[in-house]
């Protein structure tokens, strides 16, 4: 789930020296010269050539990883369930209310509720809503709808989030293919996700995908960081140019969600709520989230 767009910054490695003998700022008790002085001495080169890089709020400690994951299995529990049980003629109220009922029974948080004023536990978006779809018992899933369902889970503090697309019933084989290749094209996005690359080489694999097949992808909104809070920086576009945007480097944890449309990329919020996005030529839109974690080989998906 995102609502702003576009904040991307530049960073820059400490706000502070760190003297070599020093405890290292990653919580892990070694002396910085034997923990992470290379690694930030790696960091400050590539800097200093003009790229975007992260902070050091931005990269997670192992104990931060592991407690997000623990975060992460109710999110993907939940999806699994709703996967198990959507259908024709189910109100996207039920999956609201299948959201709640089961993150706090697992004792979680739906992360969208109240977010920014968001009134709901999850974001249901059908057909031609781009995102932040609102749940409802007047909205009910008939044969031949397309659905994403974003999910998001606060656990003990730590933040999951991810999405999946749903058919429904008979489907046409356009609105089928146009969820298959936003899913080829998250996929392509994610085999770029590697230390030391830029977030420009998986937005440009995202991007090459979708339009080789005749899509769009929405400019305005995109992925972001994710993990000890809902939303961090970086944004995350799927417009971008390889070699550019910020620095992966291990630690660095975000999500991989384009918004391919099926026609044009410009889209409209809807004025009565200022949440609910929908394509402007109507024509239908698709979604699908992963939140990744950079490693020292290349990628671990933490919530799909």
């Amino acid at each position: 789930m995102r609502k702003t767009t576009n904040m991307n910054i530049r960073g820059v490695i400490m706000s502070k020296k760190i003297n070599r003998n020093d405890p290292c700022w990653c919580g892990s008790g070694r002396k910085y010269k034997v923990c992470h002085e290379a690694f930030d001495d790696k960091i400050a080169k590539i800097a200093h050539q003009g790229h975007i890089v992260p902070t050091h709020n931005l990269i997670k400690n192992a104990e931060q990883i592991e407690k997000i994951k623990e975060s992460a299995k109710i999110n993907i529990a939940v999806l699994d369930e709703i996967q198990k049980t959507i259908h024709e003629g189910m109100p996207t109220s039920e999956i609201d209310k299948l959201v709640y009922d089961m993150t706090t029974d697992m004792g979680g948080i739906p992360a969208p509720l109240n977010y920014e004023g968001f009134p709901y536990s999850v974001c249901t978006s059908v057909n031609d809503q781009v995102c932040h779809g609102f749940p409802s018992p007047d909205v009910i899933l008939k044969s031949g709808d397309i659905i994403n369902v974003d999910c998001s889970t606060i656990l003990n503090g730590y933040f999951s989030d991810s999405s999946r697309m749903f058919c429904i019933g008979d489907v046409s084989p356009e609105k089928k293919k146009l969820v298959d290749v936003t899913k080829e094209a998250m996929m392509k996005g994610l085999e770029q996700v590697k230390p030391w690359g830029f977030l420009g080489d998986m937005g440009q694999a995202v991007h090459d995908h979708v339009y080789a097949n005749g899509y769009s992808v929405v400019r305005e909104i995109g992925g972001h960081g994710v993990g000890i809070e809902f939303h961090e920086e970086p944004w995350v576009s799927y417009n971008s140019k390889a070699g550019t945007e910020m620095l992966m480097v291990p630690g660095f944890m975000f999500t991989i969600e384009p918004m391919v449309n099926m026609g044009k990329p410009d889209i409209f919020v809807d004025e009565g709520n200022d949440w609910e996005v929908y394509t402007e030529d109507g024509l239908p839109s698709a979604q699908w989230e992963i939140q990744v974690l950079v490693t020292e080989n290349g990628y671990e998906i933490i919530s799909y």
